[in-house]
């Protein structure tokens, strides 16, 4: 046995991530496994490239991000045989065992506050859809969530930079609106810098808010409302699943982690605007 568990993640520049590997690393440490991490873009082929990578070099398991997998990761798997359990996501009906949250409800929790707040007018910033399913299930979850708002929506490059470029677009538009819903708290933190550096009060004259709850949101000026993910609790539930089937042959069963909201002082009630 080689006594390791490969990783494979987006990006280490976020976060999310971080939290998530810290405590995945300490857990598995605790149960005598050691941990390899490696980043994919966001891009199948190098996901694919990398898992078969940690494979040849005997890793015991693999965590993967998300759903979208390229052709031919299942067949190496196969051919491997070894476990994989996906995270950031929850399905029942996935290929692989899932831990992490119902995307589509964690936007949805997200959207009914501003809704219950009285906004009307939300414009939705978030990262690229091309090979995210995350995302993309967080905006399905926007537009079928039957509630009286209209939407628009601003992809732009998953970081700070992110968020300026987006209000800055949409400054430009005529029909301006009450609240901007960023779908990860990277994307709104460029959001209040630029909606500070236009003069734009926030939230006496726009409500901003994020998904995330990344440490700096509750010291931020104002705090950010967000929906906090459960990114601690998903890596010590992983490391307590893989290492189980690892070492005994146990399939662990899909697990949905709770999405909790977060209110703080970037978003206020105001009357219906119909």
């Amino acid at each position: 046995r080689s006594n390791t568990i490969g990783a494979l993640i987006p990006t280490l520049d976020h976060a999310i991530f971080a939290k998530f590997l810290g405590r995945l690393e300490q857990d598995l440490s605790a149960r005598g496994l050691s941990l390899l991490v490696s980043t994919t873009g966001s891009d199948p082929a190098v996901e694919l490239r990398k898992a078969e990578a940690l494979l040849d070099i005997g890793v015991e398991g693999l965590i993967v991000s998300g759903m979208d997998h390229a052709q031919g990761f299942d067949d190496l798997i196969a051919r491997f045989g070894v476990p994989v359990v996906l995270t950031s996501v929850y399905s029942q009906n996935a290929r692989y065992p899932t831990i992490g949250y119902d995307n589509r409800s964690v936007a949805q929790t997200a959207l009914g506050h501003l809704a219950d707040l009285g906004h009307r007018r939300i414009a939705v910033i978030h990262g690229p859809t091309a090979q995210n399913d995350r995302t993309r299930a967080r905006i399905a979850g926007l537009v079928t969530s039957g509630l009286p708002v209209e939407l628009s929506f601003a992809e732009g490059w998953l970081g700070v930079s992110g968020g300026v470029q987006a209000v800055v677009d949409l400054h430009r538009g005529v029909n301006r609106p009450t609240a901007i819903l960023c779908l990860s708290d990277v994307l709104a933190l460029g959001a209040l810098f630029e909606l500070n550096r236009q003069g734009v009060a926030v939230p006496e004259d726009m409500s901003l808010m994020g998904i995330d709850d990344l440490a700096w949101a509750r010291s931020s000026a104002p705090g950010l409302t967000t929906v906090r993910l459960p990114a601690e609790e998903m890596g010590a539930r992983t490391a307590a699943a893989i290492s189980a089937w690892v070492a005994e042959g146990e399939r662990p069963t899909s697990e949905r982690l709770t999405e909790e909201l977060i209110t703080r002082a970037s978003t206020r009630s105001i009357v219906s605007t119909g």
